[in-house]
């Protein structure tokens, strides 16, 4: 079963890909996708475009997509939702259900506590992955999501119908 992470960004959507088989996780791809262009209806289509090519290759069974955290700029929250609202769409096109997560649940799930920083999320992600290049912090959270994802779906007993789904 092929899991995709996302990490929401209007200037760069991290997105990571893994393979789980019962236990077992391994890496596939990771990358970032660009919100380029000076207006913002720009940056959010290129960024749906990249998310496009991503799932058009990969042709994930299962995603997640890390909540939004309110911070004191509310414009700037309000931004990085449309964002968010951008993969959730992008994966909702192409049927998949998605799984959402906050920031401490999936650092809780990767590092073991819910306040690590970038580097101790890049280091667990490559220990869990080994051999992966990873291509910049967003792509390393997009990886952690999917990872959180995938024990999500192991503990809810989930992973079993879902991968009948996707060999059916």
């Amino acid at each position: 079963m092929r899991v995709l992470g996302i990490d929401p960004g209007l200037r760069n959507m991290g997105w990571g890909v893994i393979e789980v088989s019962g236990s077992r996780v391994s890496h596939v791809a990771n990358g970032i996708c660009h919100g380029t262009g000076s207006a913002l209806a720009e940056r959010l289509l290129a960024l749906h475009a990249g998310l496009v090519a991503v799932l058009a290759q990969y042709q994930p069974d299962a995603a997640a997509v890390e909540q939004t955290f309110v911070n004191k700029d509310g414009a700037g929250t309000l931004k990085l939702g449309q964002a968010r609202g951008v993969a959730m769409l992008s994966l909702a096109q192409v049927g998949l259900q998605i799984g959402e997560y906050a920031p401490n649940a999936v650092k809780k799930a990767v590092v073991g506590v819910g306040h690590a920083d970038k580097r101790q999320i890049d280091h667990m992600v490559r220990l869990q992955l080994p051999g992966c290049q990873i291509a910049g912090a967003d792509a390393a959270d997009a990886l952690a999501i999917a990872i959180c994802h995938a024990h999500h779906l192991q503990s809810a007993g989930t992973l079993q119908q879902a991968l009948a789904k996707a060999a059916g």
